[in-house]
């Protein structure tokens, strides 16, 4: 497999079939997870699963049918459709219980304002029509819009999205407005939670690039399960850091960025645009390209392209590799290139260690005189002092 050094000026760098190649991205989401994951791996990504979070519908819930019933006390004036899959789920529970009729006449003689265009497409498929929605898609700008015009004595139902809307709701009603909040289905950690800790694991040592984020409920599940495994603080250094956070759109990215940690975003919030921003932020701001030996080397995350050819290495030689490549052309000493082998060796065996992953390393790049010994003092890559490409 080859990958062009340089991008194609006359092309489109992140759509190109190898873009990502040779980087590592984990993907916390639960819907649409394979179709996100494809679009990943079509550019040559290396994709960690690790679903955070899981969708539980509520059509037995007994919140969402007393909250549907309060909304048909009355008339409504306003109806807040936050998400497609929360709107189709409120009128499949509406027809099981045989209200289905009572709640699309009550929306019909609603305004109904929807948050993008999933939750507007769901609408106009149920029949209905939409009379407004945001440019930004969030709600934020559903709740500036509301709170624009005279509230007092309206009615208001809020569709919720996995999680309650307390600022939004409690600004309604200080401005007078009558809210009901329909819960219609809410988020909950994974079954399986080790896939998750995982990558917790992997983000915090360096063995992903970047996780990739569809939802705020799965940020939060990703701290609180790192949280309870007393590793919070190293998963958002780690974010601040090294690993790529990549967020769908800003209210995926706010909790995030409450703890400091900046979230690279496409400026649409659609799966295929943040699949097109990783594919030209990582080859833009996380590859370290340099002239050794007289060969172009261009370092990504777990593989270097040798003169274009793509050769993915194993965890110790390129930890070793990439210390290398921070002083390049310099002297890097064995006791330093221990401390970056995975696992830590024991002092005994890290000389052996060290002398292992230089030849892995060595073996895998191919051709020779680009990583020199330097006798009892280290190792360098064979450039001129800070040359690079």
């Amino acid at each position: 497999m080859s990958i062009a050094l340089l991008d194609d000026p006359g092309g489109s760098p992140e759509t190109a079939p190898d873009a990502l190649a040779g980087f590592t991205i984990g993907v916390t989401a639960t819907r649409r997870r394979e179709e996100f994951c494809a679009l990943l791996e079509r550019r040559g990504a290396r994709v960690v699963r690790a679903p955070a979070i899981r969708l539980v519908p509520l059509a037995e819930d007994a919140d969402l049918l007393a909250a549907t019933r309060a909304a048909l006390t009355g008339p409504l004036d306003d109806v807040v459709v936050t998400t497609g899959v929360g709107f189709r789920g409120w009128m499949a529970a509406a027809e099981g219980w045989g209200l289905s009729g009572d709640l699309s006449a009550h929306l019909t003689a609603a305004r109904l304002l929807t948050r993008g265009p999933k939750a507007r497409g769901a609408v106009r498929a149920a029949g209905l029509n939409d009379h407004w929605t945001p440019a930004t898609e969030s709600c934020e700008e559903v709740k500036q819009y509301l709170l624009a015009q005279d509230l007092r004595g309206r009615r208001i139902a809020v569709q919720l999205h996995g999680e309650p809307l307390t600022g939004f709701v409690a600004a309604l009603r200080e401005a007078g407005a009558e809210v009901i909040e329909v819960p219609v289905y809410r988020w909950l950690p994974y079954r399986d939670t080790s896939p998750l800790r995982r990558l917790i694991s992997q983000s915090i040592s360096g063995g992903v690039d970047a996780v990739a984020f569809t939802s705020a409920p799965a940020v939060l599940a990703m701290l609180a399960a790192a949280r309870a495994d007393g590793l919070e603080d190293a998963l958002v250094a780690a974010f601040a850091g090294p690993v790529v956070a990549a967020c769908v759109g800003p209210v995926t990215a706010a909790p995030l960025q409450a703890r400091g940690v900046p979230a690279v975003q496409p400026e649409r919030a659609r799966l295929g645009a943040l699949a097109r921003t990783l594919a030209r932020h990582l080859p833009e701001h996380s590859v370290t390209r340099l002239l050794a030996g007289g060969h172009g080397l261009e370092i990504r995350g777990h593989a270097v392209a040798v003169d274009g050819e793509l050769k993915p290495l194993p965890p110790a030689p390129m930890a070793v590799l990439k210390r290398l490549a921070d002083k390049p052309g310099h002297v890097v000493a064995r006791s330093e290139l221990r401390t970056v082998l995975p696992g830590g060796p024991s002092r005994d065996s890290a000389e052996h260690a060290v002398e292992m992953a230089i030849t892995r390393l060595r073996r895998a790049l191919g051709p020779s005189g680009i990583v020199e010994t330097v006798v009892k003092r280290g190792y360098r890559l064979a450039c001129d002092r800070g040359e690079a490409m």
